[in-house]
Order: structure tokens, then C-alpha cells, then sequence
């Protein structure tokens, strides 16, 4: 009998083993992302170790992660059945970044300058209360059953965590997740694709850019590459080779959690398209274009200053913190967190065609090029917003444009409607199921079906809304 146990304890050791080692990478990568979200959760959005673990990374293999919170130093470090442990440290000012064995946690690094001073105007446009506004034209019973029922139908696979429905520049319903408020950081994800889209127009109306021009990468210069522009990249029809696969280790995960500088994850990327006529989502492409948008300035501190005091800071999103990589790079493709009511502002400044308050941040022209489809979307994408000017959303307007962010974050803006709507929260195993019932066919973008899978709920959503306000 013991030597039946010893053989089987042997067994079980060499099975371990085993699948430590064939699994070794995989590990790597999910006590990256664990021990990336926990920090963030905790020393960005304020929240508990108990309430990330239960809701946001509440997923598998995810959930195989460990993680060790360090108070004192700021960190969380992960690890998978004892396996490769990741470390996820916060820097004041610039978010966390999962380190790497060349980071130096006493190296000196720059930091943004805020200015976050009060402005006496009511919401949006300041930081007192709005001033009460009721519209005859809303069914206010209505409106509060969509919001109600939405959400008491959240289930652990499908929380929403905020809610914010603004017309006419007031808010019209808000509502929050037990343990959330309108003070809560909340992740954007794929939200700061288009918060740097608004970056490059407000360098454009200033000069600093255009987007026409040849995309300044060194690599590319002597080879068919050269031809990629700058809107090439900001409508995400390069041509270059990019694997957009959350559920893997594929271009965009090695990029979120391995890479040192994301702005280079692209660059040596093949082309596997014509230019301007080939539309492949890449969470790359948008880390680049903040590599790029970084040369323009004279020094590191001038890029970092500027998303902040030109853009985000002008409008009063002073919530708003955008995460760096290792390199000082804004993770433009992933890392952008603010409080809903302040993603509700980037909503308005696209809304009123990029003036805020009388003053001109972004010209109308850019914002008329962003919700412009890009060639191969069928009218799904512009640059770097999504859009519905296809009708694929078959009950909401077709000017409807919005950004949109990894498990259901979106800030929607229906200019016909005079009407900016934020969704935040947790979604999940949705689309994957969804794709079981409704593969991607022979000739079809897939970007294009997801699109339509993951927004039939919220074609509903609004559909509800538009209906309480008609």
C-alpha cells in the first residue's frame, strides 16, 4: 500500500511537472495580467484585493493566480501553482507597470504635470453640481425602468459597474454597482484608442501633426512599408500583420505583458495587405502612434505633459490617469482609467464637434474624419472610434460613433440625439459563446461579426433609452 501511494504521489509530482513546464509561458502571462489588475485595481481605482478577485479577473485560467498585495511598496506580485512569479509595481503619476528583471525600482523617472485646480461652473464644464434641468420630451419613469432593469439583470458573467445617460449636456440617469460612485477610477481598456485619437487631433489643429505623412519609422523607409501613413495607422488599414487574441499568448498579450517599449510591438511587423485598403484591428498599431506622437515633441517630459494639459486636463477629466510602460510610453492601446462622469466629457467634446465651452480643442474637421469608415470596415471603424455608419446596429441611429473598450466599456455619442451615453463594467465568456453559434464565415472580416456580436446588447440599451427620450 505505501509503495502504491509512493508511486502515485510520484505520479502526480511528475505530472506537475510536466505541465509546469509545457505550460511555462502561459503561466508567465496570467500572473502577468493578474498581478497587472490587482495593482491597478488597488492603488488606482482604490478598490479591495476581495472585490477585483471577484468580479474582474473572476475568470479562468485567471483565476490560477495568486496574488500577494505589498501596501508599503506599492506592488502585487502573482504567481500560478508556484510558478514564474510577476511583480506589478505603482509609480505616483504614471500608474502600474509590470516589471521586468532590468527595472530598477530607485531609478528616478518624470512624471506628468496636473493641473487639477476647481473650476466654478456646474457640470459638465465645472465642478459644481449641475443645474436642475427637466425636459418635457423624457419619459422619466421610462428612462428609470431601463436603468433599473439593467441592472438587475447583472449576473457574475455580465456586471455593470456604471451607468451615466447625458442629453443636452445634463445627466439625465446615473447609476452605480454596490461599492462604486460617481468618484471611482474605472478602466477604459480599448477606450484609450480613441482618448489618443483626440491627442493627434488636438496636435493637428495645432500644427504639431498630419496625418497624412509618411508613418516616421526608421525600419520601414526601404522597403513597401514606407507607403504606410500616419492614417493608415489611425484607421488601422496598414496592411501589417497583428494577432488581436485576449485568450492566448498572441501579439497583443505579449505586448501588454512582456514588452519593455509597446510603441515598438508593431514595427516589425510584416505586411500581410495593401495599405489603405486592408483593415486589421491592432491594439499595436495605437501603441506605436503614441510612440510617434512622442517624437514630436522636444523631450519626454513635453510628451508627457501634453495628453494632459491640451486635452484631458483642459476638459476637467482630472480623474483621468493613463498608464506608461517601462519605456514612459502611454499604453494608449489599453491603460486609460477615469471616473465615469469624466468619460461622460470626452463623450461631450466629440459631441459638440471638439469645442468645449466656447474654446475649439479639437477642429470640427478632425472630428468629422474620426467617424469617417475606414476603407474595408464596412462601416464599423473610423479612426480609432467605432461607428455605426454601416447600420450593423440596426436600431440607433447610423451616426452614432463611440468609443469601446475590452468587456463592454463604451462612451456612445449620437450627435442626432444630442445624446452621450457611458457603460462601464464586466463582461465576459459573451462573444466567445456567441462565435460558437455564430462562427465567422469563409470571406468575412471577423472584426466586422464581432462588432455585431458584441453590441446586440447594447443596440438594445440604447434602443431603450432613444425611447424614453422621443
Amino acid at each position: 500500500m505505501k509503495k502504491i501511494i509512493k508511486y502515485g504521489l510520484s505520479l502526480v509530482v511528475v505530472v506537475i511537472l510536466y505541465l509546469g513546464y509545457s505550460n511555462f509561458q502561459k503561466f508567465v502571462l496570467i500572473s502577468g495580467i493578474s498581478a497587472k489588475w490587482v495593482s491597478s485595481g488597488i492603488f488606482v481605482a482604490h478598490r479591495t484585493q476581495k472585490s477585483i478577485e471577484a468580479s474582474d479577473i473572476h475568470f479562468s485560467p485567471v483565476t490560477w493566480a495568486k496574488n500577494e498585495v505589498d501596501l508599503e511598496n506599492k506592488s502585487v506580485t502573482s504567481t500560478v501553482f508556484g510558478f514564474k512569479s510577476r511583480t506589478a509595481v505603482y509609480r505616483e503619476g504614471l500608474g502600474n507597470v509590470v516589471t521586468n528583471s532590468d527595472y530598477d525600482a530607485n531609478a528616478p523617472y518624470l512624471v506628468p504635470k496636473r493641473n487639477t485646480t476647481s473650476i466654478n461652473l456646474p457640470f459638465p464644464y465645472g465642478d459644481l453640481p449641475q443645474k436642475d434641468t427637466v425636459f418635457s420630451t423624457i419619459n422619466y419613469d421610462k428612462l428609470k425602468n431601463v436603468v433599473e432593469t439593467y441592472f438587475s439583470k447583472n449576473t457574475p458573467e455580465n456586471t455593470t459597474t456604471a451607468l451615466v445617460i447625458i442629453y443636452k449636456n445634463q445627466i439625465i440617469a446615473e447609476k452605480y454597482a454596490d461599492g462604486f460612485d460617481q468618484n471611482t477610477r474605472l478602466l477604459g481598456w480599448s477606450m484609450g484608442k480613441s482618448l489618443m485619437s483626440a491627442v493627434c487631433g488636438v496636435m493637428n489643429k495645432q500644427g504639431k501633426l498630419n496625418k497624412d505623412e509618411p508613418a516616421p519609422i526608421d525600419a520601414w523607409k526601404n522597403d513597401e512599408r514606407s507607403k504606410i501613413t500616419l492614417d493608415n495607422l489611425l484607421h488601422m488599414n496598414s496592411g501589417l500583420e497583428w494577432k488581436e487574441d485576449y485568450t492566448k499568448i498572441s501579439d497583443v498579450t505579449r505586448m501588454l505583458f512582456f514588452e519593455t517599449d509597446m510603441s515598438k510591438s508593431q514595427i516589425n511587423k510584416k505586411l500581410v495587405g495593401k495599405p489603405n485598403e486592408t483593415w486589421n484591428y491592432s491594439s499595436g498599431t495605437t501603441n506605436l502612434i503614441s510612440g510617434i506622437i512622442r517624437q514630436k515633441f522636444k523631450n519626454h517630459q513635453e510628451y508627457l505633459d501634453f495628453w494632459y494639459s491640451n486635452l484631458i486636463d483642459k476638459i476637467g477629466m482630472h480623474s483621468m490617469l493613463v498608464e506608461t510602460d517601462l519605456a514612459g510610453n502611454y499604453v494608449a492601446s489599453s491603460y486609460a482609467w477615469a471616473t465615469a462622469r469624466d468619460w461622460a466629457k470626452f463623450g461631450l467634446l466629440y459631441l459638440h464637434n471638439g469645442n468645449w465651452n466656447g474654446e475649439q480643442i479639437i477642429s470640427e474637421d478632425w472630428v468629422k474624419y474620426t467617424a469617417t469608415p475606414t476603407n474595408g470596415s464596412q462601416g464599423v471603424y473610423g479612426a480609432q472610434f467605432w461607428l455605426n455608419a454601416g447600420g450593423h446596429m440596426p436600431d440607433v441611429p447610423k451616426d452614432l460613433f463611440f468609443a469601446d473598450g475590452y468587456q463592454g466599456q463604451r462612451v456612445y455619442i449620437i450627435p442626432s440625439k444630442d445624446l452621450v451615453v457611458v457603460r462601464l463594467g464586466v463582461t465576459y465568456s459573451i462573444l466567445e459563446e456567441q462565435l460558437k453559434n455564430r462562427p465567422v464565415k469563409t470571406g468575412e472580416n471577423k472584426d466586422v461579426v464581432e462588432f455585431e456580436l458584441n453590441n446586440i446588447s447594447s443596440n438594445k440599451l440604447l434602443k431603450k433609452i432613444l425611447l424614453a427620450i422621443e
